[in-house]
C-alpha cells in the first residue's frame, strides 16, 4: 500500500517482498526442525543422566 495516495505501488516490490517472504519462511521451517533435532538430544541426554543416577 502506499504511503501517500500520489504514490505508485510499483508491482516489481510485490514480487521482491513475496520472494523474501518465501525465504524467510523456509528458514523459520529449517530452525523448528533444528530446534526439534536439539530438543530430542537434550531428552536423549536426561534420560541417559537418570539412568546413572539410579
Amino acid at each position: 500500500m502506499p504511503l501517500h495516495p500520489d504514490q505508485r505501488f510499483d508491482p516489481a516490490t510485490g514480487v521482491v517482498l513475496a520472494a523474501e517472504a518465501a525465504l524467510l519462511e523456509a528458514r523459520l521451517r529449517m530452525l523448528r526442525e533444528a530446534l526439534g533435532s536439539v530438543d530430542a538430544r537434550i531428552a536423549a541426554v536426561t534420560e541417559a543422566l537418570r539412568r546413572l543416577d539410579r
